[in-house]
């Protein structure tokens, strides 16, 4: 209980001031989530980077998990994902408020796939490629919400979650 009490607190005096748009050259900050894709619901922990004042990149790693119905049986399938993006941030270009944070950008990653002893399905571990388009909302000076939407890759799909700017 503690410990939650703690966070709590940690969290409230971080969104007492508000956000300063995109990432300052230099800094980083950490992407926790969930998405949503035709293989489970992943869970996703990331960083970014700032290289320029309108440009970043970063990594992430990602699990999910699920089930199949395939051939009268039933399999259950694990992929775990590791990449890395490049973001463009839009907020200078296009003089968007500093707690709104837009940005489009290319991923490339590995993901394993891992199934089970006997199936016999045509899912293989493999190199992914794609592009992303999301956008953040700083409740503060240091945490966002953030939304982006992806395709071209295992890693396509949508994602939610909040942005901690380290």
């Amino acid at each position: 209980m503690k410990h939650f009490i703690t966070a709590f607190i940690i969290l409230l005096s971080a969104t007492i001031s508000y956000g300063q748009g995109s990432l300052p050259v230099g800094k980083n900050q950490l992407n926790i989530g969930v998405g949503l894709s035709e293989w489970g619901v992943p869970v996703y922990l990331g960083i970014d980077h700032g290289i320029t004042r309108d440009i970043t990149l970063g990594g992430e790693l990602s699990f999910r998990a699920y089930r199949e119905h395939w051939k009268s049986n039933y399999y259950r399938h694990n992929i775990i994902g590791i990449s890395g993006n490049g973001n463009y941030h839009f907020n200078r270009a296009l003089k968007i408020p500093a707690k709104y944070d837009f940005y489009a950008g290319l991923n490339i990653g590995f993901y394993v796939w891992s199934s089970p002893t006997g199936y016999e399905g045509t899912h293989n571990s493999g190199l992914g490629l794609g592009a992303q388009v999301g956008g953040r909302y700083y409740l503060s000076n240091k945490v966002g919400l953030n939304l982006e939407l992806g395709g071209g890759s295992a890693f396509s799909g949508g994602k939610f979650g909040i942005t901690i700017k380290l």
